[in-house]
């Protein structure tokens, strides 16, 4: 029998809709929200309105942003020759966190999975072609996931990029195949980033 009050099933039952989050911690996370006090329950909703209202991606290299550039892109110290490719924001967040690469990014939004109907032209790969294009960029750093579809993802791309004057590397397998980025621990990516290698 459920003995919580229409609001309490209703924020159980959005909570319980997030990644990771079943029945029983969307009833522990719902249960701690009523018992903080009333501020930091509001502060919390708030943060949410805020993120939804003001957060957008980078017109450049599609990072999440709060301007028309991200603070990466607005950064004049960071090496802009170099370009490294992720899937996705959590991504770059992870290798910046490794503390081991000071170059640019450019976010696919995404990686090409045909079994789930994701075809490149869903991603922002258009939009990295015309960067190497318009830019200066000696490396193009891959560091897609090592599984099927990061790999695929990766291949199309360089297949890409061919007629560019730019050398396409990869990570270095020092993440295990079948593995996801932002799970990586810093020494992990650190060795990663420091051992890519020639496509």
């Amino acid at each position: 029998m459920n003995e919580n009050t229409t609001s309490v099933n209703n924020l159980i039952d959005h909570l319980g809709r997030l990644p990771g989050v079943g029945r029983k911690s969307a009833e522990r996370l719902a249960y701690h929200i009523l018992r903080v006090s009333q501020g930091e329950a509001l502060a919390l909703a708030d943060a949410i309105r805020n993120v939804r209202e003001n957060v957008r991606y980078c017109k450049e290299c599609f990072n999440f942003a709060e301007s028309d550039l991200c603070s990466i892109c607005s950064d004049s110290t960071r090496d802009d020759s170099i370009l490294c490719v992720v899937e996705q924001p959590r991504d770059l967040m992870a290798i910046e966190q490794s503390g081991s690469y000071r170059g640019l990014y450019h976010v696919l939004l995404g990686r090409i999975a045909p079994l789930e109907g994701i075809g490149p032209d869903q991603l922002t790969i258009d939009a990295l072609v015309e960067r190497v294009r318009r830019g200066n960029f000696r490396e193009i750093v891959m560091a897609t996931n090592p599984n099927v579809e990061g790999d695929g993802s990766a291949l199309y791309i360089t297949n890409q990029l061919a007629d560019f004057p730019v050398e396409v590397t990869r990570l270095a397998r020092g993440i295990t195949t079948g593995s996801v980025l932002e799970h990586a621990n810093r020494e992990i990516l650190s060795d990663a980033i420091a051992g890519r290698q020639k496509l």
